[in-house]
């Protein structure tokens, strides 16, 4: 038999006394200690200490990932947060003993042991229910993001493509429609500067995405009726290093795919030939003002692993926007559905 943890209980009342804000986060916290990621973190730093500590270090680390779900966007907040809500979830470290956790603790040698942790902790959380709707394929989107940092005393971070100061972080996310979102499954930070066509950032992405995943939800390169999972990302990761470790791991892509010379004269030759048909929306029906044409016989793609496809989508301009094309490099090896849309502008 399974042991179950039991959460402290708390009392809901009315009458004005011990209020404490943000008392919600309380169960996200709770989930940590349930899926048993706060003791599998402890296991994984217990070396990390000469003695006995005085706050367990998975504890702690549940404390930062709840407080910063709960919008903490450094450690002295977290802290903060923490705090103001002790007496009715208990104790909590200090600001010093939080950031000696990220700053010295967890380092290049724990990290995987971290993300081990996290792994066994959504296999525990998707057993329980929290899986993903039965469905034939699982949706990972790819993709970097610029986080803004005002002090340029913070380590790496740098001067970025879009004249702010901060980071450029590749981050990977699982789509979950049915929770309004996706699910985070790996991230790396990166300094403001870190291109965009980075083959390696995203491969190192996509192994810890899907290493992220219950075993069970892992695809198996030799096994065709395994599970199928569809990498997407935007022309940024539309590389031929990327292309070739997706074949790799098994999975499907659909990058963005950049509209040069060769695009414009297919466009050109799909136009005169009247070869374009209407888009069809998620739901089945037909998007008003809304094109797509096959374009791989057009441009030559024998760099790309084979049974790649090129998919041109074209919209009529609203507004002052400028015209959309759609561009879809699709995946066809084993499966002939995988597939991903790429969204490029074109004046």
């Amino acid at each position: 038999m399974k042991s179950i943890a039991a959460g402290p209980r708390v009392k809901v009342s009315a009458d004005g006394r011990g209020v404490v804000s943000h008392a919600g986060v309380g169960m996200l916290r709770e989930v940590a200690d349930l899926t048993g990621l706060s003791t599998q973190v402890t296991a994984v730093l217990a070396d990390t200490y000469r003695g006995k500590w005085a706050y367990a270090p998975g504890s702690v680390f549940a404390d930062l990932v709840a407080a910063v779900a709960d919008g903490a966007d450094c450690v002295d907040v977290a802290a903060r947060s923490c705090a103001g809500r002790m007496h009715v979830f208990g104790p909590s470290a200090s600001t010093t003993t939080m950031w000696r956790l990220v700053d010295e603790r967890i380092d290049a040698a724990h990290l995987p042991g971290i993300r081990a942790a996290r792994a066994q902790a959504r296999e525990q959380a998707w057993e329980a229910g929290a899986a993903p709707t039965a469905a034939e394929w699982l949706r990972i989107d790819v993709d970097a993001t610029i986080t803004l940092d005002h002090s340029e005393g913070k380590e790496n971070a740098a001067a970025t493509w879009k004249k702010t100061y901060g980071y450029h972080p590749l981050l990977a996310f699982l789509d979950r429609p049915d929770i309004a979102g996706g699910e985070a499954l790996a991230g790396l930070l990166r300094p403001g500067n870190a291109g965009s066509n980075t083959a390696a950032d995203h491969v190192t992405v996509l192994g810890w995405a899907l290493e992220s995943l219950p075993p069970a939800y892992r695809p198996d390169p030799t096994d065709p009726a395994g599970q199928k999972i569809l990498v997407r990302s935007d022309s940024a990761g539309a590389t031929h290093g990327f292309a070739d470790a997706c074949r790799v791991a098994g999975v499907g892509f659909s990058f963005g795919f950049a509209v040069d010379d060769r695009v414009r004269e297919a466009t050109e030759t799909l136009n005169a030939k009247a070869a374009w048909m209407p888009a069809i929306d998620s739901d089945g029906e037909i998007r008003d003002g809304a094109w797509v044409a096959e374009a791989t016989g057009l441009v030559g793609l024998d760099a790309w692993p084979e049974g790649t496809r090129l998919i041109l989508r074209k919209e009529r301009p609203v507004r002052r926007e400028a015209l959309l094309i759609r561009m879809e490099v699709k995946d066809l090896h084993r499966r002939s559905c995988r597939s991903r849309t790429v969204e490029l502008r074109a004046a």
